[in-house]
């Protein structure tokens, strides 16, 4: 099962300029992490694609270990690892966030 998580990420990250893995939903985020990460998306997004790792155990599980992050959410832009919600926070603060999102939308 884990080639086969492995290649089902990879698609996602492929076929999704913008990609969230998160707690929950961007209407109904599980966790405060995500629910920051949503806050920050949604200033420059009306809609982004994200996987919702509550109810994917695999990609829950095996993410981590492509991605060498070990927490969610994880924001991808791309095919790039960007980073959690506090790379998030940062990325906004300093402007970077709004370039990067204007660039890939």
């Amino acid at each position: 099962m884990k080639n086969k998580t492995i290649e089902i990420i990879k698609k996602q990250i492929k076929n999704n300029k913008i990609i969230l893995y998160m707690k929950g939903t961007p209407s109904f985020p599980k966790c405060g992490f995500s629910a920051e990460a949503v806050k920050y998306l949604v200033k420059y997004l009306k809609n982004f694609t994200f996987v919702n790792v509550l109810e994917n155990f695999h990609i829950r599980y095996e993410l981590p270990k492509f991605s060498n992050w070990p927490t969610f959410p994880q924001l991808w832009v791309n095919s790039k690892f960007i980073g959690g919600s506090d790379i998030m926070a940062e990325m906004y603060k300093n402007g970077e966030l709004k370039k990067l999102i204007k660039n890939f939308k």
